[in-house]
C-alpha cells in the first residue's frame, strides 16, 4: 500500500454487512468508510486520495446503479465494485457496461474480494495520477505568454522555425528564443514531447467540451 492508505467505500443499508466487510478491509491496510444509503456517502463527498466504492446494487431510495450514475459525472469518481444478493445477471450486465470495476455476490470469497478492491484501488491510483499529470501540463501551458503559445502550436503542427517566422511574421531568432522558452517552461525535452504535450491539451478541451 502506498503512504496515503487506500479509502473503501462502503455504501449497503445493512448495518451488519457493512460491519462484515470493515472487519475484512481494515486488517488489509485500508480504511474502511461505512454508509447506510446513496444519500449518506454523497453527502460527504468529496472524499479526496485514492480508493473505491464497494456498492449494493439494490437499496431503497436511489439505487446502487443510480449512485453510479451521479459518480459518472463528477471528475473525482471512485471506480464502483458492486456487491449483490445474488441472481442479478442483468443488473451485473448493465453495471459493468456503466464502467464498473467488478460485480460481486456479496458472500464472495474473501480473497475474491480482497483481489477485486486491490484492482479498484489501483485503477483509482492510476487515474489520479494521470489527473495530477494533466493538472501540471495545464499549470506550465498557463504561464506561456501569448506569443509562446503561437510558436507551441506551430512548432507542434510541425512547421520548421523559419516556416514559422514567415507565418507569424518574425525573424527566426525570435522564434528561437520563443521556441526555448516554450521547452523550459512546459518542462518538454524534444519536439516528440511537445506533440504528447499538445494531444493531452486537446483531450483536456474535448472532456471540458
Amino acid at each position: 500500500m502506498d503512504a496515503i492508505r487506500a479509502v473503501v467505500h462502503v455504501v449497503d443499508e445493512d448495518a451488519e454487512v457493512r460491519e462484515t466487510f470493515r472487519e475484512i478491509l481494515e486488517p488489509n491496510g485500508y480504511d474502511v468508510r461505512c454508509h447506510g444509503s446513496a444519500a449518506d456517502f454523497l453527502k460527504q463527498w468529496p472524499m479526496g486520495g485514492p480508493g473505491c466504492v464497494l456498492l449494493d446494487v439494490r437499496m431503497p431510495g436511489p439505487s446502487g446503479l443510480d449512485l453510479q450514475l451521479a459518480l459518472a459525472h463528477r471528475p473525482d469518481a471512485l471506480p464502483v465494485v458492486f456487491l449483490s444478493g445474488g441472481g442479478e445477471v442483468p443488473l451485473s450486465v448493465l453495471a459493468i457496461r456503466r464502467s464498473a470495476a467488478d460485480f460481486l455476490p456479496k458472500h464472495a470469497p474473501r480473497e475474491r474480494l480482497l483481489a477485486s478492491v486491490s484492482n479498484a484501488v489501483q485503477r483509482s491510483q492510476a487515474q489520479q495520477a494521470l489527473d495530477d499529470r494533466r493538472r501540471q501540463i495545464r499549470a506550465r501551458f498557463n504561464t506561456l505568454t501569448v506569443r509562446e503559445r503561437a510558436v507551441f502550436e506551430q512548432v507542434t503542427a510541425g512547421r520548421l522555425n523559419k516556416q514559422i517566422a514567415s507565418v507569424l511574421c518574425t525573424c527566426e531568432r525570435t522564434v528561437k528564443a520563443h521556441r526555448a522558452n516554450v521547452m523550459q517552461k512546459l518542462q518538454a525535452h524534444s519536439v516528440a514531447e511537445l506533440v504528447r504535450i499538445a494531444i493531452h491539451l486537446e483531450s483536456e478541451a474535448e472532456v471540458a467540451a
